[in-house]
């Protein structure tokens, strides 16, 4: 029963992890940062590699020149879906006529009812009803940026693959996702193997931390189990979701759209995270801009923030 809670309890901190990664430590000032008046909220920007101040007019104009724009958010945060929403609007105002958008949240096999909603074909109730569609997978901001992008008559990517493949990867390996059929497959990106470095690192330290800091109170002289087993399928469910968005994104690349715009978790951004390095691979020299929404409250730049994306924005609690 304990070995049973353990894993429930990792595999529950595994979701909860791509929702609410964020750092810790202490902070450091490195210049004063410029504040963007987004929805009365005043949001310091910063350089995450050298840590000087951004104005918003300069994240903005960098955006828009280039192929795909990674915004890292915090799900649910409120402050920040709206600051994602505001930026999304700013490059549809620079890159009318080319700008498209690419969201976690929808599935691949979501597309055609996404599809729908945009040309008119269904209305909102529709749509929402088909993608069943709440606060969890269609927040405020993303549903902010579903329209802007209709009103602009730009595409919207479901750029992820469907749930139930991405537990087969957990469960059961890439190889039962191999032996799918051409259609079912057409849903998703199935990698050829795993990433290695220290994005596999950085994922198995957390989800580790997490099984120590969440397992079960008893005795002291319990040897800690051995989860690396559990840990490493969960990782492989990471990297269909990576190779399969970033797919989602060098495909709307390929037809001709730029910037493409992901709203995605933080932790498959952040550190040149592993969906960075798959979209590098499969499009090689592409102009990427990463964007790492942070919970940060104070006006000054974090030493824990230095490299975690080309910009930082402070979004607060």
């Amino acid at each position: 029963m304990q070995s049973l809670h353990r894993r429930s309890t990792i595999f529950t901190f595994f979701t909860m992890m791509l929702a609410c990664f964020a750092s810790i430590g202490g902070c450091s000032t490195v210049g004063t940062p410029h504040t963007a008046v987004l929805a009365g909220s005043a949001l310091p920007i910063f350089d995450g590699n050298s840590g000087l101040a951004m104005t918003w007019d300069g994240l903005v104009a960098s955006a828009a020149s280039a192929d795909a724009v990674l915004i890292g958010e915090m799900h649910g945060h409120t402050q920040g879906l709206t600051a994602t929403a505001d930026l999304f609007d700013a490059i549809l105002a620079r890159r009318p006529n080319s700008a498209a958008l690419a969201l976690e949240f929808m599935e691949r096999d979501d597309q055609v009812a996404l599809d729908d909603y945009l040309s008119g074909v269904t209305d909102t109730e529709a749509f929402e009803k088909a993608i069943g569609a709440g606060n969890g997978n269609h927040p405020s901001g993303h549903r902010r940026m579903v329209e802007a992008a209709k009103a602009a008559n730009r595409p919207v990517y479901a750029a992820n693959a469907p749930r139930r493949y991405v537990r087969l990867a957990r469960t059961d390996g890439f190889e039962r996702l191999y032996e799918m059929t051409p259609e079912q497959q057409r849903l998703l990106s199935v990698p050829d193997a795993i990433l290695e470095g220290p994005y596999k690192d950085h994922f198995f330290e957390l989800m580790e931390g997490m099984s120590a800091s969440h397992g079960d109170e008893g005795d002291a002289d319990t040897e800690p189990e051995d989860n690396t087993e559990l840990i490493m399928g969960m990782f492989r469910s990471q990297n269909v979701w990576d190779a399969t968005m970033a797919d989602s994104v060098a495909r709307a690349i390929s037809h001709g759209n730029g910037p493409v715009v992901l709203v995605v978790g933080q932790f498959h951004v952040d550190f040149n995270g592993g969906l960075v390095e798959r979209l590098r691979a499969l499009r090689p020299g592409v102009r990427i801009l990463t964007i790492s929404l942070q919970d940060a409250q104070g006006s000054t730049f974090r030493e824990d923030d230095r490299n975690r994306a080309d910009a930082v924005i402070h979004v607060g609690p």
